[in-house]
């Protein structure tokens, strides 16, 4: 006996939508016009973001704001993004499912709270590197930093096991040089001894963060898919960058907006 392929609303399971944030939901106005978005005149733009004083950042057009509204209604939207638990509050957006954060360090329960278990894995995995994590960045600030006033140097820190640790080190550029990040990713595991072994340098167009491999969106992922979600529910999700594709191939499906650093990859 074969299931129906068609099942009435009432019964109906609804997929996993596991989707990256920033620049595949929405983006600032310069990559708007950059990337001509199709239906993003201003006077129709949905804000998606604001700054930390409170002003719109980023945009959604209306197709992604048709697009993210279709999400929420139809599948539980699972937020997979590097943005922090900070930067998360500056989203403008309902969510009510798994939030991944940081790059994957942080998972979010439905409710808002840290899931535990995840939570001592990955403070196991950092407290090693923190005698790491603070050379590179006295090194990146006296040596970068300081010589080149066009750069922005940023840790990241949040609190595991009620102890505050760094999680990875972001740089980006006042003018938005992204040659000047490519060239500096190069550069960087000449800073420290072993550096390889322990550390990841990720680029996407004005952000450049140097993360400890223990810290993967794909990471975190396939925690969930292995320890939280529910088997037998599909999954797909949209990610734009290179560090998303990792965790994308664990789903059923996946895709990318048709802009950004993976769209271009697959164009050369």
């Amino acid at each position: 006996m074969t299931t129906a392929f068609f099942q009435p609303n009432a019964t109906v399971i609804k997929p996993y939508a596991l989707m990256d944030l920033d620049d595949t939901l929405f983006q600032t106005q310069r990559k708007i016009d950059a990337w001509h978005l199709p239906t993003a005149e201003k006077e129709r733009l949905v804000c998606a973001t604001v700054n930390k004083s409170g002003e719109p950042l980023s945009f959604m057009s209306q197709r992604q704001a048709t697009f993210f509204n279709w999400l929420l209604a139809s599948t539980e939207l699972i937020v997979v993004t590097a943005r922090d638990r900070s930067e998360i509050q500056r989203v403008q957006l309902p969510f009510n499912s798994w939030q991944v954060l940081t790059h994957g360090a942080v998972i979010l329960t439905a409710e808002g709270e840290l899931l535990d278990e995840w939570q001592q894995h990955i403070y196991e995995q950092l407290i090693p590197l923190q005698d790491q994590l603070e050379q590179l960045a006295r090194l990146i600030t006296h040596d970068y930093e300081g010589s080149r006033d066009d750069l922005v140097f940023t840790a990241h820190i949040d609190s595991f096991n009620n102890t505050e640790l760094t999680i990875y080190l972001a740089i980006k550029h006042r003018q938005k040089d992204h040659q000047v990040l490519t060239n500096l990713a190069q550069q960087l595991p000449t800073l420290i001894p072993d550096f390889d072994a322990h550390f990841y340098v990720h680029v996407n167009a004005n952000n450049l963060a140097i993360l400890p491999h223990a810290i993967h969106k794909r990471h975190a992922v396939q925690f969930l898919l292995e320890n939280c979600l529910d088997s037998q529910r599909p999954s797909f999700g949209f990610g734009d960058s290179l560090a998303d594709l990792p965790f994308l191939q664990l789903l059923d499906w996946y895709g990318m907006p048709c802009h950004g650093q993976l769209h271009a990859r697959l164009q050369a």
